[in-house]
């Protein structure tokens, strides 16, 4: 099982990081160890002093696929999760600075809680417009949509299916919206994918 992410993902989220609107996704991967064993509590990594919280929805891939063109990209997914892409946002500006990967800054042991399940698609009514939401000690700080991706499930699967062959159960995180931002011992996050609460995590 791999984990496939997406930055710049969401316009919002491209401006307030002072990027440049992607023309293409902008892909990434963090290793399996990435999923923690225990979602419900995060260690904070003591090679950060700030670690920011990115809400994202996640595919789960069902079956497995290369060079997938766009209008058969939904055969290959029927549900969506959520989870959180942990960023060590101090290392990634030093690594962006220097012009060299920034894996280490997301790739890191337990950066990519996900929720305790999966939503078939017939539960939306509209799955390019799944709403979702990030809750920090009670209070919204992430909010959006799907339909505010600039790429949708179906383009970015095929997309990065034309360079890594996608395998059931691999899961892609398709990027986070505005809102992002430095957790600390102590905060309470809570994900809600539509109205469901599926994922809550303590930064210890």
């Amino acid at each position: 099982m791999k984990i496939i992410c997406v930055g710049r993902n969401y316009v919002d989220h491209v401006k307030e990081l002072k990027n440049n609107l992607p023309t293409v996704p902008v892909v990434f991967m963090k290793p399996d160890t990435a999923i923690p064993q225990d979602s419900s509590i995060i260690y904070l990594p003591e090679f950060t002093n700030n670690l920011h919280h990115e809400i994202e929805l996640v595919i789960k891939i069902d079956k497995a696929g290369k060079q997938i063109e766009e209008k058969y990209a939904h055969k290959y997914y029927s549900s969506i999760g959520i989870g959180i892409d942990f960023t060590a946002r101090d290392i990634q500006d030093q690594c962006k600075e220097s012009r060299l990967p920034w894996e280490i800054s997301k790739a890191f042991d337990n950066s990519a809680p996900i929720g305790n399940k999966f939503i078939g698609l017939e539960n939306f009514k509209d799955k390019n417009k799944i709403l979702f939401r990030l809750e920090k000690n009670g209070e919204i700080v992430q909010q959006s949509d799907s339909s505010f991706m600039i790429f949708n499930f179906d383009k970015i699967i095929s997309y990065v299916s034309k360079f890594f062959t996608l395998k059931t159960g691999d899961l892609i995180f398709t990027g986070t919206p505005a809102g992002v931002g430095k957790v600390s011992i102590g905060d309470v996050l809570e994900c809600f994918l539509e109205d469901k609460s599926l994922l809550k995590t303590e930064i210890k």
